[in-house]
């Protein structure tokens, strides 16, 4: 499937959100992450079914100031 992840057009093997970032080694709570603008909470990935073409966000939390 075609995906636009953080801005980057990928091929991936994935039909869910979880399974996306499973794929993609972004495991863990401290994630956010949005379909086509739209925030996806950590409790729905697994049902959250992904189509071509569809724009993912990830987006992980930094530490600094």
């Amino acid at each position: 499937m075609r995906l636009i992840i953080n801005g980057e057009t990928q091929i991936v093997d994935a039909t869910t959100l979880s399974q996306l970032l499973t794929t993609l080694e972004y495991e863990g709570e401290w994630l956010a992450t949005a379909v086509n603008g739209e925030l996806i909470h950590r409790e729905e990935r697994n049902d959250h079914t992904l189509f071509d073409n569809d724009k993912i966000e990830i987006l992980t939390p930094m530490q600094g100031g």
